[in-house]
């Protein structure tokens, strides 16, 4: 890294870097070799409420800015982050794993976020509604719902970051940040970006801790905060759910996801399998809108397999910090435990290992690209969240069958299916019940296009010109006047 100065050991409070007041830290290891990069403070109830007031003290002020000095502020931090990115992808990969290329693609992409909504601030448009009565005039105007709690999860320590954080601010309000226990350090480097762009004290607030049960009560349910948004597991979402609706907060929801990845007979194949390879093993796995289950055609199953087990095969695990490795470590070791615990369950329900299947030997915290076949939905496989590379492979060969067993889940996030048919790309389109469909591409994600799931899957959306509508309030104005 150039500048080390990124590398934060404190929290971010009120424009300060502080200690937690209790004095405990907690340590940030790198998943790849185990080494300690730093200590963060492990901050609890007390910290947090700081936090809130903080927030709160500065909503006063930052709520009257116009929206073309909140752009012009966050266009100064869209900028450093570009600036820094090489900087912030070597933090990413050495506190989240992932191979260099892909952190630092996460950075330009969590910078897009920023940029987008820098241009979106100058751009929440009221409205004028035709009266019904003469001495009436009717209006409405849109305003920063408050204080705002964002959540974040650890496998994407920039991005998730910006996608909560860019449009708040752009909406006028102010925000308490919880990174992800395991990732803390790209929050806080984020945040000494935010303030070199002149960001005022107290808009944005790192709370970092290894207690995120206690943190995330108090930061949910405090009075004084008026939005929670979250990214994580379902389970942990609707237990913030619950807690939100104490002071009916507005609340955005990005939940988890169990994404089918369909191939017709007509699919070009080629595409198909790289679609599969990038959807399935970016990240080793670890993605929300990941690819779970891979529903094959009879009629191209089996060429279908051939290049994708060659594709699969050639991954290369490694450093994330190494040239050309494609596939990092997992987080930690509760992640390769549950990972090996799921593949070895499903084995003893039938399911067969095609490739890899166990802990690589170049680490405890690597695990092999693995594929495993004759998998039916009668396996408790089928209906979980793997989070880990691991692909589970199922044969159909009739479309309305694979759709009903693609949309056979609790989840509702992405889903991704390839074919030629004009026609087959609408029918199947508009049957599957997901938030996100990705046709005859494996990445989705942009800053310009909505994101965010249906059923227990969350609700909201983040980017696009639907992403700041979240964190503002809508008033109606009436007007009595002469005429």
């Amino acid at each position: 890294m150039k500048k080390l100065q990124l590398v934060q050991s404190l929290a971010y409070i009120n424009g300060r870097w502080v200690s937690a007041q209790g004095g405990a830290t907690m340590n940030v290891e790198n998943p790849a070799n185990g080494e300690v990069i730093t200590s963060v403070p492990d901050m609890t109830i007390e910290d947090a409420e700081m936090a809130v007031l903080a927030a709160d003290n500065a909503l006063i002020e930052w709520r009257k800015t116009t929206g073309k000095q909140r752009s012009i502020l966050l266009k100064a931090w869209f900028n450093l982050i570009v600036e820094n990115a090489d900087d912030l992808a070597k933090l990413l990969t050495s506190e989240q794993g992932k191979p260099y290329k892909e952190a630092y693609g996460e950075v330009i992409y969590g910078a897009s976020f920023v940029e987008w909504f820098a241009e979106e601030a100058k751009r929440t448009y009221g409205d004028n509604i035709p009266a019904p009565m003469p001495g009436n005039r009717y209006m409405t105007i849109k305003q920063p719902v408050g204080v705002v709690t964002a959540i974040t999860p650890w496998n994407f320590p920039v991005a998730m970051i910006t996608r909560k954080v860019a449009p708040a601010l752009a909406a006028g309000c102010t925000v308490i940040v919880k990174p992800g226990e395991d990732t803390p350090l790209c929050a806080l480097a984020m945040a000494k970006l935010a303030d070199q762009a002149g960001i005022p004290k107290g808009v944005i607030n790192i709370v970092t801790t290894k207690q995120p049960a206690i943190v995330g009560e108090v930061l949910c349910t405090h009075p004084l905060v008026r939005k929670v948004s979250f990214t994580g597991s379902t389970a942990i979402g609707k237990r913030i759910l619950a807690q939100a609706s104490q002071t009916v907060k507005k609340v955005s929801m990005e939940l988890g996801g169990n994404a089918p990845f369909i191939v017709f007979d007509d699919a070009d194949i080629d595409k198909a399998v790289q679609g599969a390879l990038i959807s399935k093993y970016r990240n080793a796995g670890q993605t929300c809108v990941c690819t779970n289950r891979l529903y094959l055609h009879d009629a191209i199953y089996d060429l279908f397999m051939d290049k994708f087990t060659k594709a699969v095969s050639e991954l290369r695990l490694g450093c994330g910090l190494i040239d050309g490795t494609e596939v990092g470590p997992l987080i930690n070791k509760k992640a390769i435990d549950k990972v090996s615990s799921i593949v070895e369950h499903a084995l003893t329900q039938g399911a067969e290992l095609h490739l890899g299947g166990h802990v690589a030997s170049f680490g405890e915290l690597y695990f092999q690209p693995t594929i495993l076949t004759n998998i039916s939905e009668k396996m408790d496989i089928a209906h979980q969240e793997l989070f880990g590379p691991v692909a589970t492979v199922f044969r159909f060969n009739d479309e309305e069958d694979v759709i009903k067993r693609a949309n056979d889940t609790p989840y509702g996030l992405a889903a991704y299916f390839y074919s030629r048919d004009n026609s087959r790309i609408w029918r199947v389109g508009e049957a599957l019940e997901y938030g996100i469909i990705g046709i005859n591409e494996g990445i989705i994600s942009t800053e310009v296009a909505p994101f965010g799931g249906i059923k227990e899957s969350g609700n909201g959306r983040e980017g696009s010109k639907y992403g700041i509508e979240d964190y503002l309030e809508i008033k109606y104005l009436c007007l009595g006047i002469d005429v």
